[in-house]
């Protein structure tokens, strides 16, 4: 089995475009906007389009690691 890259652009100042984040962080590009909305994704900028940073998606990736299914629940309610 051969693992695949994934094609994310990153701009040289590390930001990316919303579809780019999404699959950086292997979510759909409706559940990052709904994240986005509720206001529990990573941060972001708008500048008239949505544009993440790099090092807000690892730094957001990072804080929602879970060791168990429990403890993502309780970490959600």
């Amino acid at each position: 089995m051969t693992i695949q890259p994934l094609n994310v652009v990153i701009l040289p100042d590390g930001r990316m475009d919303a579809k780019n984040a999404a699959t950086y962080c292997g979510l759909s590009v409706k559940t990052l906007a709904m994240k986005r909305c509720s206001g529990t994704g990573p941060r972001y900028v708008k500048p008239g389009r949505v544009f993440y940073f790099r090092s807000d998606l690892d730094e957001w990736l990072s804080e929602n690691r879970a060791i168990s299914t429990t403890q993502a629940r309780q970490a959600a309610a």
